[in-house]
């Protein structure tokens, strides 16, 4: 079992930047593939980024080029740095976990997911 805490949601205008932090309990995240997704009122939940366990990246196209995943195994943590944000960005975010070490980028593909945080971009 693994169990997700997102942190790091806000307020922020347009062109800003957050980052948001999941953390993840469990001895072995360091085998586990994390992903980020979002899901806006009204929107399926979609894909924004994902990270294996070798570090491979993978992103969404609407945010290629301004967010970033990174993973921290020391600290059980996978973290998304958005930059240049924008109102499209609204929604509530989520940290997933993957008990398999590639990515995947469907939501029904991950195991374990966190409560979510609220991303607000003001225009």
């Amino acid at each position: 079992q693994v169990h997700l805490v997102e942190s790091g949601g806000g307020l922020v205008q347009a062109g800003g930047s957050l980052r948001l932090s999941c953390a993840a309990s469990g001895r072995t995240f360091s085998t586990y593939a994390m992903g980020w997704f979002r899901q806006a009122p009204g929107n399926e939940r979609e894909f924004v980024a994902a990270i294996s366990a070798s570090g491979r990246t993978f992103y969404a196209d609407s945010v290629k080029g301004r967010f970033t995943i990174s993973r921290d195994n020391a600290k059980n943590t996978v973290y998304l740095q958005m930059n240049d944000l924008k109102p499209e960005d609204t929604a509530v975010y989520y940290c997933a976990a993957r008990s398999s070490m590639g990515v995947r980028t469907t939501p029904h593909e991950y195991d374990y997911w966190g409560q979510g945080t609220q991303v607000t971009v003001s225009s």
